[in-house]
């Protein structure tokens, strides 16, 4: 190989490499959502905490800001349940597209 070749390679890994980080960090934006008056981040962390509440009142937790939010725990699970598949099956669709370009 020659070095322009090695060059044009190098610049093709490094092209899809930054792609997909800023697919990451355009998703992980996108897992974002308000509810009850708190800002909330869907991901396995929340929904494991929210799994793992037997509680079926309202209880408070702590947002993404340290605030205290009272919050329905079911409510807000099936929110960001709903959140974060919708957001990974977008991302996936995208990653697919991304990697056939390649």
């Amino acid at each position: 190989m020659n070095t322009d070749t090695l060059i044009t390679h190098a610049r093709a890994r490094f092209d899809h490499a930054a792609a997909r980080r800023l697919l990451k960090e355009k998703y992980e934006a996108k897992m974002l959502f308000a509810y009850n008056g708190g800002m909330w981040r869907a991901g396995p962390e929340l929904l494991t905490l929210l799994q793992a509440i037997s509680v079926k009142d309202d209880i408070v937790l702590l947002d993404l800001y340290n605030t205290p939010v009272k919050i329905n725990p079911a409510e807000l699970q099936y929110l960001a349940l709903g959140r974060w598949q919708e957001q990974m099956t977008a991302w996936l669709v995208e990653h697919t597209e991304q990697s056939k370009k390649r």
